[in-house]
């Protein structure tokens, strides 16, 4: 499961970090994928699993270099660098993109998702009845979940905590977008803006959260690869793909909720057709460039599922 890396490696994998930050800080779209898609997923998963009580057996009893052997450290340092670098310097693009080219943004990671879904029922083989079931049950179980309605929250700690252990959780699923889950919980927006004002209290909380959940899940995603490997892949294949409910790039908002500086987010959001967009919004709903744009995500995927 362990790899030997070079420098030249590592920078690649910062990358990557970047990448699966750039993706979280998206509601709708999971770091997982990206992890799964360039070929680090079950890696990561392996080496989060190592960082429980059998870890600090060996930082006592042999030391801090067979310590940082067994959790792959090197490795995840340079991941979660990366992911964190992306998370506090993208934010501030991310909601730019968002309030201003959303039918772009939504557009690109529609065809990266698409071709996701692609790339992680390829690696099943051969495709049986079993197979199918599960990933339909993968499919239903993500399209209800994008259904449901955000709610909106004053962010205690306890929230913080909670929102951190069930948030990370969603975002190491392929599909399963962790920035979505804070946003039905009502702590997308306080969770960024923390980031962007470097809030400690509130990142350490939340940090705090996502390290406990992170080492809870990660044992049970472990046993899953090592048990039902084909099985599990095609749960998360049908995560993806119905996930893309989500990631639709023309929506209608329904209804809208007022944050604590009195801006306007939107909370209940409708699919429509391009025209429908058009007639309803009175925007250009740019269909030649998304579609341009859903290409370019799903040409990025097969390229980097050629690992």
């Amino acid at each position: 499961m362990l790899m030997q890396r070079s420098k030249k490696d590592y920078v690649v994998l910062a990358g990557k970090g970047m990448l699966m930050g750039a993706a979280d800080a998206v509601p709708g779209v999971s770091g997982g994928t990206v992890a799964f898609i360039t070929g680090i997923y079950e890696e990561l998963i392996h080496s989060i699993r190592q960082c429980g009580p059998e870890a600090l057996k060996t930082l006592f009893s042999q030391g801090l270099k067979a310590f940082w052997t067994q959790i792959n450290g090197t490795f995840l340092l340079t991941l979660v660098s990366g992911i964190l670098f992306s998370l506090v310097t993208l934010s501030r693009v991310v909601l730019y993109l968002l309030d201003q080219h959303p039918v772009l943004l939504w557009s690109f990671f529609f065809g990266l998702i698409l071709a996701s879904t692609w790339s992680v029922m390829r690696h099943t083989g051969r495709v049986s009845l079993n197979v199918l079931a599960v990933f339909l049950l993968g499919a239903v179980v993500a399209l209800q979940i994008t259904s449901m309605t955000p709610v909106v929250t004053d962010p205690s700690y306890f929230m913080i905590f909670i929102s951190g252990m069930i948030a990370i959780c969603a975002m190491i699923l392929p599909g399963i977008s962790g920035s979505f889950i804070l946003l039905l919980l009502g702590m997308y927006a306080p969770v960024l803006m923390a980031l962007k004002g470097f809030q400690l209290d509130f990142i350490g909380v939340f940090v705090l959260g996502c390290v406990t959940g992170l080492l809870s899940f990660s044992h049970f995603l472990s046993w899953a690869f090592a048990h039902y490997r084909v099985l599990t892949l095609s749960l998360l294949g049908g995560f993806m793909l119905g996930s893309l409910n989500m990631v639709w790039p023309w929506k209608y908002t329904l209804a809208y909720s007022i944050n604590g500086q009195g801006e306007e987010l939107p909370l209940q959001q409708k699919n429509i057709l391009p025209d429908t967009f058009s007639a309803l919004t009175g925007q250009d709903p740019l269909t030649l460039v998304a579609i341009g744009l859903m290409l370019a995500g799903m040409v990025l995927v097969l390229i980097l599922d050629k690992r």
